[in-house]
């Protein structure tokens, strides 16, 4: 069975999330986090990648960033990169993220949080799988820090089960963790089904 390319979204939360001691707070931008995500997005065909601060001096420096590899020399010196970069949109919060999906489809997205830590009523990455054959927008959400809220968690539609390495360390990078994720999702090489992209 071919798995149609799914009409997927990313947000990288930077508020609200938990620090260590489970206090809501707003995370800080990391600039890595925004090539890396993007150039992921890029490489899966994910539509847009948003970045969620309400944070006057992050989302300003988001835009510097963005604009040198789209709109500045860097775009000229690395189009690769532009195009990448071009798929960051910086939201305020979830709801102005989801209202911008909406609006771009004409339809509510699917939203699906993932975490390190295990719920009971996880989703495995086949189960998503096959949910997406619907062709609905799909909103994947990645937390900053300590990980999403508890409400983030209960107001999603799904949670996905967490990535389980080998040798019971689980403290990925959101880096890796979306990349690992994206491929599992929509990649060729580990799902049991053949997803080859039409």
């Amino acid at each position: 069975m071919r798995l149609l390319k799914p009409n997927l979204y990313l947000a990288l939360i930077h508020y609200p999330v938990l620090n260590k001691h489970g206090d809501v707070i707003a995370s800080a931008v990391t600039n890595l986090d925004i090539h890396d995500l993007a150039r992921a997005a890029r490489t899966y065909g994910v539509r847009a990648v948003y970045i969620v601060t309400p944070l006057t001096d992050q989302k300003r420096l988001i835009g510097q960033i963005v604009s040198h590899w789209t709109t500045g020399m860097g775009g000229v010196v690395n189009p690769d990169r532009k195009t990448a970069l071009d798929l960051i949109s910086v939201q305020d919060s979830l709801e102005s993220t989801q209202t911008d999906i909406e609006l771009r489809e004409k339809m509510r997205a699917v939203t699906v949080v993932t975490s390190a830590r295990e719920y009971p009523e996880c989703r495995t990455i086949e189960e998503i799988q096959s949910l997406m054959l619907g062709g609905r927008p799909w909103l994947l959400l990645f937390g900053t820090a300590w990980g999403l809220t508890p409400s983030c968690m209960i107001q999603a539609d799904h949670i996905l089960t967490p990535i389980y390495g080998v040798s019971g360390y689980n403290h990925l990078s959101v880096r890796s963790a979306v990349s690992i994720l994206l491929d599992r999702l929509v990649g060729r090489g580990l799902s049991k089904t053949d997803n080859n992209l039409k």
